[in-house]
């Protein structure tokens, strides 16, 4: 089974000045850069104006390494210090489910395994030891 594990930042509200540093202290690439505005629009759960030009997702590459970093939703806890996740990629959907489950054994599950626009499954759990893994796809499909 292929899979791969990223660091993944919570920012409050501070991601694109995080990226404008991490380009500067690293020299990093931006690879994907997307605002909650470039999302495809849901009119069961329509955006503040407020977040459209905050960042839903940005993959940087830094050396041999990778970091992936967004902004928090208006309204969704953060803790200064404890805002890092692991992001879990894996090829499919059927892969994701078997990590997802696993690792809410003992843990519990912060946002439901589900299909998305960007992923076959996404969703966030924290395992028995407290740490938090975000799991996904490496597709849509």
């Amino acid at each position: 089974m292929s899979i791969k594990l990223t660091p993944y930042l919570v920012m409050e509200g501070t991601a694109k000045e995080a990226i404008a540093f991490y380009q500067e202290v690293f020299g990093a690439e931006v690879l994907m850069q997307q605002a909650f505005g470039d999302m495809p629009a849901n009119p069961e759960y329509p955006l503040p104006e407020s977040v459209m030009d905050k960042i839903a997702h940005a993959h940087l590459k830094i050396g041999e390494s990778e970091l992936m970093l967004y902004d928090t939703f208006p309204g969704s806890p953060y803790a200064r210090g404890n805002n890092m996740t692991v992001c879990v990629t894996l090829p499919n959907a059927e892969q994701a489910t078997k990590v997802f489950e696993k690792l809410a054994h003992g843990g519990h599950i912060v946002q439901p395994l589900q299909a998305t626009f960007f992923s076959a499954a996404f969703g966030s759990v924290t395992d028995a030891f407290g740490i938090t893994f975000t799991v996904t796809t490496e597709s849509a499909q």
